[in-house]
């Protein structure tokens, strides 16, 4: 991939995402990341959550060589297959993220990922996943033809357990299927959606999970 016209043509640039991750950031994500952590951000794209983040330190990864001009002053920025994680050194990642990565990849380079993340988290770390639920999304799923991959929350969890984790938590329902939508993407309706317990929409998932030490 060496310019953004030949990625797929649904990822785009949208004014509202940038708007929808700093919202995310301030009501969701910031409870927890501490100031003084390291967030490695996997499979980065344009950089909309890592450009959110407010962190001691912070690391952008993906594969797209013209990702980093998208990426925010004081961010470090790699190049390269999240497969790859060597240039990130031992126990020192606090929190790791992966949005609408995995789904893209064999489950034998997920697995890789998961092993190379054990030696990289601190004893604080943990992985966040986010990314779309094959049990409330299968009709969309293949829609985008870059998905090779299913998982829904239970089978996620399952897979990382069985690959070294502890899942610490899961919201089957957490986002909707697509950040791009004609819905008003105002921070008070974002910061209410997230606040209810129903999420009639919601096809996105997210999971928490720590190396089972």
């Amino acid at each position: 991939m060496n310019d953004e016209t030949s990625r797929n043509p649904r990822w785009e640039f949208d004014k509202n995402r940038s708007r929808v991750w700093s919202t995310l950031w301030r009501y969701y994500f910031k409870k927890l990341i501490a100031p003084d952590a390291c967030v490695l951000d996997m499979g980065c794209g344009q950089g909309d959550f890592i450009n959110s983040v407010e962190a001691r330190r912070r690391i952008a990864l993906d594969a797209w060589p013209g990702f980093p001009r998208h990426i925010a002053p004081g961010i470090e920025t790699h190049v390269g297959s999240v497969t790859d994680l060597s240039f990130v050194a031992d126990h020192s990642v606090d929190f790791a993220f992966a949005s609408n990565l995995f789904e893209h990849i064999s489950q034998a380079d997920f697995a890789s990922v998961l092993d190379q993340l054990k030696s990289k988290l601190t004893d604080r770390g943990t992985l966040t996943i986010l990314q779309p639920n094959y049990k409330y999304a299968y009709r969309e799923y293949f829609d985008d033809y870059t998905h090779i991959t299913i998982y829904s929350d239970l089978s996620l969890a399952d897979f990382l357990t069985a690959h070294g984790f502890e899942v610490i938590g899961v919201e089957p329902r957490f986002l909707p299927l697509s950040l791009k939508s004609r819905l008003p993407t105002w921070p008070i309706l974002i910061r209410s959606y997230l606040a209810s317990p129903w999420h009639p929409m919601g096809k996105q998932m997210l999971l928490r999970a720590r190396v089972n030490r």
